[in-house]
């Protein structure tokens, strides 16, 4: 289906049809609800300080990552991948770049809350910044790896969008898939969870009013989760044995992300009153 529009083994009229909308739907959202945080970042002075600069660098991240949807979206609904193999390669580095991005901004706006909260300390601007440029600097080496040799770049099985090839057994993959799940999935994970269990630990003592510390976590968890655990599945079997209905589940899962990032950090209640 990546260019011709017959419809890939094991999905029908109606199904490339109902992904095609949601990506459509997953992607405007997320484009729209995060340009209206970094619109406000930009117009609000009160907004603009260096812990509100990683949550800008999140609705960047989730930008793109809805921009990715997008494309996804369209050739979905043509029915083929319109622009490619070079426009595959690109369409995988852009979309594992803000991916990457959007998760360490995550892990990021949790460390400086907890260092906000048990020191007493905002950050710096330098720091802020710097702390910025290193995260997306960190995904755009990693997700330029599969461009180098080290890992590839493939057609999700619908054949409409394209992601990292988990698809193959080989030494050269496995490795890719259980470093990259390793230190861009469970080590920001960790990071959260620390950050934010010493933030409820300080609070509790302190006395001061709670905030929920559980859900950024969860949220992670349950965003991007599926699709570390679709590549520890291919570490270690064959994932082509898992249906192609069920293989695109955390793409779809994850393409909600930044409609739920920007609802809960950028444009949430708790995010503006008490975190900026």
């Amino acid at each position: 289906m990546a260019g011709s529009g017959v419809l890939p083994p094991g999905f029908g009229e109606l199904e490339v049809l109902a992904v095609g909308t949601v990506l459509l739907v997953e992607g405007l959202s997320g484009l729209v609800l995060n340009g209206l945080a970094i619109i406000s970042f930009c117009k609000t002075p009160e907004l603009r300080s260096p812990s509100r600069l990683l949550v800008l660098s999140l609705a960047l991240a989730d930008s793109g990552v809805s921009l990715n949807a997008l494309v996804a979206a369209t050739s979905s609904l043509l029915r083929r991948w319109p622009y490619g193999s070079g426009g595959c390669q690109a369409h995988g580095f852009q979309g594992f770049v803000t991916a990457l991005a959007s998760i360490s901004s995550s892990a990021a706006i949790a460390w400086e809350r907890c260092h906000r909260h048990c020191t007493r300390r905002r950050l710096a601007w330098s720091t802020a910044g710097c702390l910025v440029l290193c995260l997306w600097m960190a995904a755009a080496f990693w997700a330029a790896l599969p461009l180098l040799g080290w890992g590839l770049y493939d057609y999700e099985p619908l054949g409409t969008c394209c992601t990292l090839d988990y698809s193959r057994g080989d030494r050269n993959f496995i490795s890719f898939l259980v470093t990259l799940a390793l230190f861009n999935f469970f080590l920001p994970l960790l990071i959260m969870l620390t950050s934010y269990r010493l933030m409820a630990q300080k609070l509790k003592r302190s006395g001061h009013v709670q905030v929920s510390t559980a859900l950024p976590g969860r949220l992670l968890l349950l965003g991007w989760g599926p699709y570390a655990l679709l590549y520890l599945y291919a570490a270690v079997a064959d994932a082509t044995s898992l249906s192609p209905r069920l293989q695109m589940v955390p793409a779809l899962i994850a393409k909600t992300m930044p409609t739920v990032n920007a609802l809960y950090y950028a444009l949430g209640r708790e995010s503006v009153h008490r975190n900026a």
